[in-house]
Parts: structure tokens; sequence; C-alpha cells
């Protein structure tokens, strides 16, 4: 078990590092920008859609490693994605780093936060990104995790 608490914060601390899509795409279709006001966490979200489709993802923002990493995860899991498929992860990530997720595993590489869920305060760390994500695709601009 120590040999994949390691390998997780591996993937964790890479992401955090070396984000991917962490730039502002431009043009984007719908944009988000989501606080987290406790800790000072702060990200946007950049889409380029193609229907219902994100052709096109990238994020900008500053955060600690837990919050960059699952940010940069993020864009990696939903581009192709399409709105529903993109909303679905989302509840199943939040589940996950919630602790009500049965199968982590089938998550892939997003099952790295499954020990999120030990650390509560954590969670809103964790799921900063993929709420802004959703406002985006909602078209609501900002969101808050007060």
């Amino acid at each position: 078990m120590a040999d994949l608490k390691e390998l997780y914060q591996e993937q964790i601390l890479d992401h955090s590092k070396n984000p991917r899509n962490f730039r502002k795409l431009e043009p984007a279709d719908r944009t988000a920008l989501g606080r987290n006001p406790l800790c000072g966490d702060q990200f946007t979200v950049y889409l380029r859609m193609e229907g219902d489709r994100i052709a096109e993802i990238g994020f900008e923002g500053q955060g600690c490693a837990i919050s960059k990493s699952s940010a940069s995860m993020m864009t990696v899991a939903v581009k192709g994605k399409t709105e529903d498929e993109a909303e679905r992860l989302f509840d199943r990530f939040h589940d996950l780093v919630t602790g009500k997720e049965a199968d982590p595993e089938s998550l892939g590489k997003l099952a790295v936060f499954r020990g999120v869920s030990e650390f509560p305060i954590r969670v809103k760390c964790a799921s900063l990104s993929w709420h802004t994500l959703k406002a985006a695709l909602e078209a609501k601009g900002s969101v808050s995790m007060e």
C-alpha cells in the first residue's frame, strides 16, 4: 500500500509542478472563475466547444498542489467529452473526493484523489476546478467554494 501512496503522491506532484493545459484559451466560448476564499485558491477555466463537445480546455490561476493537480488532471480527463459525459465525470469525481464512489479505480488516474475524503478541508481544494468547469458548462461565469 505504501508504494501505491507514493505513486499517487508522485502523480499529484507532477501535475502540480507541470500542469497540463495551463494556459488562457483564446478564443474561448465559455469561461468561469472559481474561488476558494478560505485558502485563496483561484482558477479560471476556459472552454472551446464544438457543438456539445469540449474541443479545447485550458485553465489559469493559483492554488495548492491538490487544487492545481486536480485542475490539470481534470482538463486531460474532460477534453473531447460531451457536456453530459463531463457532468457525469464531475458527479463521479465529487463522489470520489467525498468518499461515496464505490469503484474508484474505474476513474483511472483520477483515483489518486480518493484519499482526499479523509481530509474534509481538502475536498474543496480538489473539487474547486471541477465546480468551475461545471459553472463554465452552465454559462454561470463564477463559483465560490465558501
